[in-house]
């Protein structure tokens, strides 16, 4: 689906399970379940999905899913199987490699978006994407080399500080233009300093939600994770984006949900819900 100048592209990298009160905070169980059915552990289904952006001599993918450097233990805990999709195959389908990459725009550095930034060569991680630049917020750099408590697990350094020390990495302050047709747009409810792509096009915008709504059960406002560090934050900036996302006519890209990729979204009866489902 092209949006202005560029071509984007849904890029699978795997399926894995949280637990669906976690998911959902305070929430009811009787609610949610509607929306995403758990197993008798209380597990709910998710995918790791990243954003393909092609246009304009560049190749940019958003995110890069859980990676291949987790320990048996994490595989384990969340679900996630040996075969699970390499960006390799996932790329293959649209004629390119990890080569080709030319950008990797990190929304946040929870090992869930951020673990497939780097690979093991001879013993040490380096970046995944050799002639790739790669781009965080510097206050999410920095909150996740030296995290507060209760968020020490949901970093792991090899997945970023590799980056740094290899020169790769570029540090963005607060909301701004990427490039053109492309904004980066930040939200500091579920960590400080999560960016969002928004690909401008003439009719209708991508939004590249991340973790402000990770999956289309999430787009009520205060339908939010219990992994959210600042709960009232993150209400108060779904409001925000969702009115305009209503009025400007955008697309919500989620990365994690498990059966629909992307959808627009109207005002419902008590808050706003999807409408049309889109492919990409």
């Amino acid at each position: 689906m092209k949006f202005g100048g560029y071509e984007c592209a849904s890029i699978e990298l795997g399926n894995f399970f949280l637990d669906g009160g976690a998911m959902f905070g305070v929430v009811p169980k009787i609610l949610w379940e509607k929306k995403i059915p758990s197993d008798d552990n209380n597990l709910i289904p998710m995918k790791a999905r990243s954003l393909l952006i092609r246009g304009k001599g560049r190749n940019i993918l958003v995110d890069t899913g859980p990676g291949k450097k987790l320990s048996e233990k994490m595989k384990k805990q969340y679900g996630i199987a040996d075969h699970s999709t390499d960006v390799n195959v996932s790329l293959s389908k649209h004629g390119l490699t990890c080569d080709d990459i030319t950008d990797v725009i990190i929304t946040h550095l929870h090992f869930d978006h951020a673990g497939g930034s780097t690979i093991i060569e001879n013993g040490n991680a380096v970046p995944a994407f050799p002639n790739a630049k790669y781009y965080i917020q510097k206050t999410q750099f920095e909150t996740a080399t030296n995290p507060g408590p209760g968020e020490t697990s949901s970093y792991t350094k090899n997945d970023f500080v590799p980056l740094k020390e290899s020169g790769v990495l570029k540090m963005l302050a607060g909301s701004c233009l990427f490039s053109d047709g492309i904004e980066i747009l930040v939200t500091n409810g579920h960590a400080k300093g999560q960016q969002h792509p928004l690909i401008r096009g003439e009719s209708a915008s991508l939004f590249f939600c991340a973790d402000l709504i990770p999956t289309s059960a999430h787009i009520p406002a205060s339908w939010h994770m219990a992994y959210d560090n600042y709960p009232l934050t993150i209400i108060k900036e779904k409001e925000e984006i969702l009115s305009r996302a209503l009025k400007e006519n955008w697309i919500l890209f989620f990365e994690h949900d498990p059966y629909i990729i992307a959808a627009t979204i109207r005002q419902g009866r008590r808050s706003m819900e999807p409408d049309e489902i889109i492919a990409l």
